[in-house]
């Protein structure tokens, strides 16, 4: 399975940045700009807490597995695998997302005077801020459910004879 790669998410922030702000200017000149949603970073923030809970709770299993806790229950693979897949599901459309409302907030800011435009531009705000903190609490489920490094793989080990 590959890592997660910031230049990956950054560019798929950055285009969705891009291309919302010039849809949002286009659609502002056609009519109303349809409004952030004040679902979108509550969305997000739960997403991220949920992926931080998973975390934990499986650093912490796999800590009282190495140490040999009486009664410690493993962790199956496959269900590392899945929370690994959840998690660099859940940042790349949170990058996107992230992006694609980074965009509308920009655009947002040359209008800060009228109330309802201010407020939109806050709730793209959080929503950005949101959806890094779900990118982030990706990359540290992925940390947690990393395999140790096998010095077989890396080829350190002496060749037989």
């Amino acid at each position: 399975m590959k890592e997660l790669r910031i230049r990956t998410l950054a560019g798929v922030f950055v285009v969705a940045g891009v291309l919302s702000w010039a849809g949002a200017r286009l659609w502002n000149a056609v009519g109303t700009l349809p409004r952030v949603p004040l679902a979108a970073p509550i969305v997000l923030a739960l997403i991220a807490v949920v992926l931080l809970a998973t975390a934990l709770s499986l650093r912490a299993r796999l800590k009282a597995q190495r140490e040999r806790r009486p009664g410690a229950t493993g962790v199956d693979p496959l269900v590392a695998a899945r929370a690994v897949v959840f998690g660099q599901a859940s940042a790349l459309v949170a990058a996107l997302v992230a992006g694609m409302y980074g965009g509308t907030g920009a655009f947002l800011l040359e209008s800060l005077d009228i109330p309802s435009r201010r407020d939109q531009a806050i709730y793209a705000g959080f929503s950005v801020l949101a959806g890094i903190a779900v990118i982030a609490a990706a990359f540290f489920l992925e940390r947690v459910c990393k395999l140790p490094e096998d010095d077989d793989t890396n080829g350190n080990a002496a060749p037989a004879a």
